[in-house]
């Protein structure tokens, strides 16, 4: 079965939740593949509302798999914290309902040290970033640099090896760039191999199961965040998001060819809305 992808066409929150949580009912899997926790999307089930960041809207349908893409910048933290949260609230959350990429980025407590030192350093030309460590995250990955989710599955030794590395480097650039306080190497370590033996269970090749699922003429969902106004390319830069939540980030986010999509629903709401600094032309001012 083909693919359908939600993309926001505005500069994000345009109800793109609620709209996957509407598709969601007709689908096998749900998806995201860019961005990470700067996203926010509201789902109501009867009276309750659930808040979710990272984890596919799809996963309030207990018969859908949802799937963290390689496009992804995942903090290991945060994603536990919304499945626990999830848990608490009788929601499967299970490594069979759960699948995370090995090729998803983490997004390391450096990366938002590094995220809120260069927003302050900017001063009045902030670019109104989350400051979650989207942006440090990506530059990793762009620099070859960065961890990835499959390194949780290394042995122990040598994913805090990885980790103290990348520590030893931030720190350099906290201290003598930003004048910031470097950070404990040690706890961090600690922490993230807790987080690591917790979320190896979830670690897979998302790229080849979706490719499975859609053999087996399953429905899959791609979950867009943000919007198109924000892409790194086409948006309004530099006041963008560091990934790309137009359709080009579904194929290279997810790892599939474009003959697997067939629908593209675009989300718009009537009145536009942006969220932190940069242009929007068409604001009502007085």
């Amino acid at each position: 079965m083909p693919i359908t992808v939600i993309l926001g066409a505005q500069w994000g929150d345009e109800g793109k939740g609620k709209i996957t949580d509407l598709l969601a009912a007709e689908a096998d899997g749900v998806a995201r593949f860019a961005g990470g926790d700067n996203a926010g999307h509201t789902v109501t089930v009867g009276q309750e509302r659930f808040a979710l960041h990272l984890i596919p809207s799809g996963i309030l349908y207990p018969d859908v798999t949802c799937y963290l893409g390689g496009g992804m910048v995942v903090n290991p933290k945060n994603l536990l914290t919304e499945m626990d949260n999830l848990a608490a609230r009788g929601v499967d959350v299970s490594p069979e309902r759960l699948r995370l990429s090995g090729r998803a980025h983490l997004i390391m407590p450096y990366h938002i040290a590094l995220d809120g030192a260069a927003e302050a350093a900017r001063g009045g030309a902030a670019l109104g970033t989350t400051k979650r460590g989207i942006g440090p995250a990506y530059t990793d990955k762009a620099a070859r640099s960065g961890i990835r989710a499959q390194e949780m599955l290394h042995p122990p030794d040598r994913f805090a090896a990885r980790i103290r590395e990348q520590v030893a480097a931030k720190n350099a650039i906290l201290e003598k760039v930003y004048g910031q306080p470097p950070l404990d190497a040690e706890a961090i370590v600690a922490a993230h191999l807790a987080y690591a033996e917790r979320l190896a269970p979830y670690v897979t090749d998302v790229a080849d199961e979706i490719a499975q699922a859609l053999r087996s003429r399953k429905r899959i969902l791609a979950e867009g965040a943000q919007g198109t106004l924000l892409d790194l390319d086409h948006g309004s830069y530099p006041y963008v998001t560091s990934s790309h939540p137009t359709i080009g980030g579904v194929m290279i986010g997810l790892g599939l060819g474009p003959h697997h999509i067939e629908r593209v629903v675009g989300v718009v709401k009537a009145y536009q809305t942006r969220v932190g600094a940069g242009p929007m032309p068409t604001e009502l001012t007085g």
